[in-house]
């Protein structure tokens, strides 16, 4: 027997089984998922299947929107004082190109790719979370055109993608043009934190029976060392966004020097966000890469156990490489010498990467198909890239090169080498597997040397200019410095590249055929997701034993398309895939998945629309619209944890699985522990700033209120966990009073936690400290709405507890919707207890 899960391995011996399958099985399982039939469910179609195609192709519009606005700076900057754009329109197409590129399309394109793959790559039905994974999306989608839209109408944010205060404060930048960036993007993040959450879930509890964690394909390695950085860096950037704004609508002085804020503090949280960042998008693409190159060389993969190792060091060291982007702001020696030995670090991991994917071509033989030559195009330009990132993680170096054109090359060849070209590799690698058509062999080589030429002529030069003194960011410069030239062989380089995605495009919509039968495995690849498939992913789901089991396994596509395998049918004609043990995927249970609803495409437009309408101040439609998300939000929540006659399902071979799970086997357990580390994360960041702040200027900081004011907040809290605690434990008891007594203990923890916010304010204001005067009172000020935040989600929580008591949907067979609920809560007392302790205590009375 299994020490993980209590499963027998020897069961696993029935499969195949060689039974014929119930007659109709196959019809009823094409019935259950079939797609939409309606214009209105297209809008709201659920499977990954679509979702993911939107995904994709949502987010490759928003690559050709950011650059157009490339080919637009270029033109500018093609010669000496030209007037093609002012210098204002300039500034904002500057900032829209950067942000759309890095918010809008690096890390929602790699996303989208493992909404769109990973199902078929895990031999899943669906992810477990598809209506989470299809709300990311129509929010990202809705968010990302209104904020596009705004340089139409020149609103358009003009403070670069990094957003700099003090130039991005109310007094050099007056209008709502900053306001746009910093609530749009911010809501943008939280839907980039929403598919994170999907991925890692889906890749720790959906794999098919026998993937383990050895025998995980490398992309979804990629994929899940890459949510878990989202979920850890987001956070800062989601903080940071909130803190500008704050201080550009409230006055709470952040950033304000003159009231004890810091402009630095901004760049500590926005870089601990972006540099990472740089790893969070390349890592997908290199485990694209590391899928793609086996298959161009028909050879496995040389240094699998290396090469996942290399990607977990990848996203440990790049956490400590933040501040790589401040040797010159005047830090001290120590800290310039550890970021420069980590900027330097994290080249090896990435090294390992690269002679891994050398040795795979040199073992097998190479074929130089489309895909084959994004990939070692890619790798050309990466290791290019990579050079002179070692170069500017030298202090020395840095302090000449910094803000030139040299760091736009530098971050264009990483980029473009590290994630752009993995990216057409992986389009025309896995076009066959969502297309009845592949891409066109012929114009994908003309499209491929075409943006590798184009890529090389636009930003070799900038190394040279860089160099020669060319500062970036400027929207001209005079003639007779030696940049003529230079300059305008990047532009000609750009429109080269221009017309490589055109064709592209075109041929895109000359060949591209989604959700009818696909190409097949046009390229030979190894995985999973070339296997037989219709909507509904596998026919059946197989048991894995090799990790390249299309190569060696020369039977199994027959065997999953004829039903062999676990769950091959829709038993009581629903939508089902199996959950799995993380460690070594061993069946669980099976998790019935959700069919076709409106209220997440709802809520997710009503979401879009409260932060962008309380970006022109329109406080009372912004309300309106946030309560409407809450209402369509909860009523998607309300057909959670049902009763269900199906209590067992048989998955195939005889063997019987459970139809419901809670606690730590649960997959929803696994999204609440993952969106409480989110939670925690903007407020460990918020108590970095509280102490930043204070290290500046102490001698602003007062004494706190009276310690009898800080128990009694604590107190509070411990009340709210353990009323939390009790009622879960109240809820498994089989009495229809002890889930009433349930539901109100919930309530009660829930009003105990905003108590303890309440408490907290009153106590701080009554000392005079306000958060508009100095930066203690912002900091604290902040502390305390995170935690109101928190306590208005708990009280919604108890509402839809109470609601649910009444209308008699809770069930102490089905404990999970107030194990979550007081899950929430404890962490929510905890973090509150922390955030409390830290204000009081630090630095104390003698302030």
């Amino acid at each position: 027997m299994s020490s993980e899960t209590g499963w027998d391995p020897k069961l696993y011996d029935r499969f195949p089984t060689p039974e014929d399958r119930p007659e109709g099985e196959l019809e009823q399982l094409e019935e259950t998922w079939c797609g939409p039939r309606t214009g209105w469910e297209w809008l709201t179609a659920l499977n990954n299947n679509f979702i993911g195609v939107y995904y994709v192709g949502a987010a490759m519009l928003f690559f050709i929107l950011a650059g157009v606005l490339a080919v637009l700076m270029r033109t500018q900057l093609a010669l000496p004082m030209t007037g093609f754009l002012a210098q204002e329109t300039y500034n904002q197409i500057f900032t829209m190109h950067g942000t759309v590129m890095m918010f809008l399309f690096a890390v929602p394109a790699v996303e989208a790719l493992g909404v769109l793959l990973l199902p078929q790559m895990l031999g899943a039905r669906d992810l477990p979370f598809p209506r989470l994974s299809a709300y990311a999306f129509w929010a990202y989608l809705v968010g990302g055109l209104a904020f596009f839209c705004s340089i139409f109408v020149g609103l358009a944010p003009n403070g670069g993608w990094f957003m700099y205060p003090p130039l991005t404060n109310t007094t050099y930048s007056p209008g709502i043009n900053a306001d746009f960036w910093l609530l749009g993007i911010g809501f943008i993040e939280i839907s980039a934190i929403a598919g994170a959450i999907e991925i890692i879930v889906g890749v720790l509890k959906t794999r098919a029976p026998g993937m383990t964690l050895d025998k995980l394909p490398i992309f979804a390695w990629a994929m899940l060392i890459f949510a878990v950085m989202i979920i850890i860096a987001f956070p800062s950037v989601i903080l940071s966004t909130l803190l500008l704004e704050l201080e550009r609508a409230l006055g709470w002085p952040f950033f304000d020097a003159i009231k004890g804020g810091d402009p630095m503090l901004w760049q500590h949280l926005f870089w601990f966000f972006g540099h990472p960042e740089v790893y969070i998008i390349f890592l997908p693409a290199a485990g694209a890469m590391s899928t793609i190159i086996p298959a161009a060389a028909q050879t496995k993969l040389v240094g699998y156990r290396l090469v996942v190792l290399a990607m977990l060091a990848t996203g440990f060291i790049s956490f400590g490489v933040w501040s790589h982007h401040m040797f010159a702001t005047g830090m001290p020696q120590i800290s310039i010498n550890y970021f420069s030995a980590a900027s330097m670090a994290v080249s090896i991991p990435a090294g390992v990467q690269v002679f891994a994917w050398i040795a795979t071509l040199a073992a097998g033989k190479m074929r130089f198909n489309t895909p084959g030559l994004f990939a070692v195009g890619g790798l050309v330009i990466f290791v290019m890239g990579g050079l002179t990132g070692v170069m500017v993680a030298m202090v020395p170096f840095d302090w000449q090169a910094h803000d030139s054109y040299f760091i736009v090359a530098h971050l264009h060849y990483v980029l473009i080498g590290g994630m752009v070209f993995p990216l057409f590799a992986a389009i025309y690698y896995w076009v066959p597997m969502s297309s009845s058509r592949p891409l066109s062999e012929r114009w994908g080589k003309w499209i491929f040397w075409l943006m590798f030429a184009g890529m090389h002529i636009t930003f070799l030069p900038m190394h040279l200019t860089g160099l020669m003194g060319m500062p970036r960011r400027v929207y001209t410069y005079l003639p007779g410095r030696g940049w003529d030239l230079l300059n305008f062989i990047s532009t000609v380089g750009s429109f080269l590249t221009a017309i490589a995605v055109i064709l592209w495009v075109i041929d895109m919509c000359r060949n591209f055929r989604p959700f009818g039968k696909d190409a097949g495995n046009v390229y030979n690849g190894p995985g999973l997701e070339w296997l037989p498939a219709g909507l509904y992913s596998l026919r059946s789901i197989p048991v894995v034993k090799s990790l390249y089991p299309v190569w060696d396994q020369p039977e199994l596509a027959k065997q999953v398309e004829e039903g062999r395998w676990f769950l091959p049918g829709a038993p009581l004609n629903q939508r089902q895939t199996i959950i799995t043990s993380p460690i070594n995927a061993e069946p669980q249970y099976v998790l019935k998945m959700p069919r076709p609803s409106s209220w997440y495409l709802t809520g997710a437009v009503f979401t879009a629309g409260f932060f962008l309408i309380l970006t022109v101040q329109a406080y009372v439609v912004a309300l309106i619209s946030g309560v409407l998300a809450i209402y369509c939000i909860m009523k998607w929540a309300w057909t959670l944890d049902l009763p269900n006659e199906l209590e067992a399902v048989d998955v195939g071979g005889g063997i019987i699985l459970p139809s419901y799970a809670a606690g730590p086997t649960s997959h929803g357990w696994w999204a609440m522990v993952i969106t409480l580390i989110v939670s925690g994360m903007v407020a460990v960041m918020a108590g970095f700033s509280y102490v930043f702040l204070w290290s500046r200027r102490p001698d602003l900081w007062v004494a706190p209120p009276e310690l009898m004011l800080m128990f009694g907040a604590l107190g509070l809290l411990a009340v709210s966990a353990a009323f939390a605690l009790f009622s879960a434990r109240l809820q498994r008891v089989e009495r229809r009073d002890a889930r009433g007594g349930a539901a109100a203990l919930m309530i009660l923890a829930t009003v105990a936690l905003a108590a303890s916010c309440a408490l907290q304010a009153h106590s701080w204001w009554s000392i005079g400290l306000r958060p508009d005067e100095t930066s203690q009172g912002a900091t604290v000020g902040f502390l305390i709405a995170w935690q109101a935040q928190s306590a208005g989600i708990a009280l919604l929580m108890g509402l839809f507890v109470g609601l649910r008591w009444i209308m008699g949907r809770l069930s102490s067979r089905r404990p999970a919707t107030i194990d979550l609920i007081a899950l929430f809560v404890i962490f929510s007392a905890v973090q509150g207890a922390a955030a409390t302790l830290l204000v009081w205590l630090f630095p104390g009375a003698g302030a």
